[in-house]
């Protein structure tokens, strides 16, 4: 994210972890160690813009990505120009060969056209829309777009929209800064599925957390970090 396009959530991160210290010792210890909530969210896309950026950066690492992400919204200067995202029409419009050219997948192509089309027809919500709409009615709108599942409406609904209470059970991080935090599992120790935690506990936990479980998302990354080897 480009930093002059960036923002704070709007929620009390501060009042967040001291509800959630008090809470959750075990939690609170993580935040001590990992120090201040630094989230910051994409303050400028439009759901459209945000989407199709996580349907590029799917299953590739982040350089990668980031080089193909560019080159399709390159391949559109000669239309929209320098600086400006392609809209859904232009995505409609321009031939499989473009994207191809950029490095998209067949699949990511289809993926990047239904996006299109199901904004232009309202399953998709601007960004007033979705301002308005619950986190379960924007799960259920967006995993009707070919090529994003929960997890990626998750993503939105935490870095983009802002949202507090998001818990991304199904998220690797997540479920392995959950072990590190409240199941023994030692940094050193080679992550097996066995030593993940299922949803029902993850869930059972988090009725510590109040309304806070996007900041307790957060730190469970932290906890991944934190349990990296120092360089």
């Amino acid at each position: 994210m480009h930093p002059a396009r960036t923002r704070k959530p709007a929620y009390d991160a501060a009042l967040a972890c001291r509800e959630l210290s008090d809470a959750d010792p075990k939690l609170g210890k993580l935040i001590a160690k990992a120090g201040p909530f630094t989230l910051k969210l994409a303050g400028a896309q439009s759901p459209f813009e945000a989407l199709a950026e996580s349907i590029v950066y799917q299953q590739l690492n982040g350089k990668a990505a980031a080089t193909i992400h560019r080159r399709v919204l390159e391949s559109f200067h000669p239309i929209c120009g320098i600086g400006n995202h392609p809209s859904p029409q232009h995505i409609l419009d321009c031939p499989n060969d473009q994207l191809r050219s950029a490095g998209l997948s067949a699949n990511k192509q289809l993926a990047l056209r239904d996006l299109a089309a199901k904004t232009i027809d309202g399953t998709v919500p601007t960004l007033a829309q979705a301002r308005k709409m619950s986190n379960e009615a924007l799960i259920e709108h967006l995993t009707a777009v070919r090529g994003i599942g929960q997890w990626t409406v998750e993503m939105f609904l935490i870095f983009r929209l802002g949202r507090p209470d998001v818990f991304p059970v199904g998220d690797y991080g997540v479920r392995k800064g959950f072990a590190l935090t409240y199941l023994g599992l030692k940094p050193t120790q080679k992550v097996t599925p066995d030593l993940l935690p299922k949803p029902d506990i993850m869930l059972k936990r988090a009725k510590k957390w109040g309304k806070w479980y996007s900041v307790a998302t957060w730190y469970l990354w932290r906890a991944c970090d934190l349990a990296k080897p120092a360089k």
